[in-house]
């Protein structure tokens, strides 16, 4: 009589479980792709749980914004009108980059207007300076035209931009949800909105920098209170308070 559990039998009985787990494993990732496109698209694990701000991410990107300041060949300055546009420039660039980047001044280097362009840099970085630029913000470089005709300076910053997700991603009918869990487009309007609205980008990437305090007031209270003297403002008898004993 032949035994049941003939070392052989056994084998194959294990490898016959080993092959019927692997096929449900396969048929387990191809039914969890099936699920992912008709989603939208492959998804992390747990998406429809984590924060929208995560699912419909703000995308922040720098961006140069550049002005031409054309210059004539005899010329030894800037016109009135070229003052103006700097100083709006300077204006944009300090609102939207709020002293994240620097500003560069390009001026050509083998243009008929070489030495023209050098009196308008000049006189650039002298509006810039006046107008509470940083000489550590202002670089000055030089770049190659096309051909020998007069070359404009330019001026350039990076600006960020902030870029909001692509919404209308319906795959499912709401009106049936038996698992109540957040559907996919959700919270993509609030992010595609805030990405259009905010003043700097930049803020989106972290805090500012605070700026250095005014210790004038802070160093005459911290004088009095080493002293041992109160440290209320002095007031003169017409500010004080008056009143009545009935």
């Amino acid at each position: 009589m032949q035994s049941l559990h003939h070392p052989l039998r056994a084998k194959r009985n294990w490898a016959m479980r080993g092959t019927a787990a692997s096929l449900s494993l396969v048929t387990l990732l191809i039914s969890g792709c099936g699920h992912d496109q008709e989603l939208g698209g492959p998804q992390v694990a747990g998406w429809s749980l984590i924060d929208p701000a995560q699912r419909h991410p703000i995308v922040v990107s720098q961006q140069p914004q550049t002005m031409q300041v054309d210059v004539a060949r005899n010329a030894r300055g800037l016109t009135p009108s070229q003052r103006a546009e700097i100083l709006h420039f300077a204006d944009l660039s300090r609102a939207s980059d709020a002293g994240n980047s620097r500003l560069v001044i390009s001026a050509p280097a083998s243009g008929s207007n070489d030495i023209a362009a050098m009196y308008a840099v000049s006189e650039i970085r002298q509006i810039l300076g006046d107008n509470g630029f940083q000489e550590s913000s202002i670089s000055v470089e030089t770049y190659r035209g096309s051909d020998r005709r007069a070359q404009p300076v330019k001026i350039t910053y990076l600006r960020y931009v902030a870029e909001g997700p692509v919404c209308g991603t319906w795959p499912s009918n709401l009106a049936h949800e038996p698992n109540n869990v957040s559907y996919p487009n959700f919270g993509c309007a609030n992010q595609h909105n805030l990405a259009a609205m905010v003043a700097n980008p930049a803020d989106l990437l972290g805090p500012r920098t605070e700026s250095d305090r005014p210790s004038e007031r802070r160093d005459v209270t911290w004088d009095k209170y080493v002293k041992g003297e109160s440290s209320a403002s002095q007031k003169t008898d017409d500010e004080k308070i008056k009143t009545t004993a009935n």
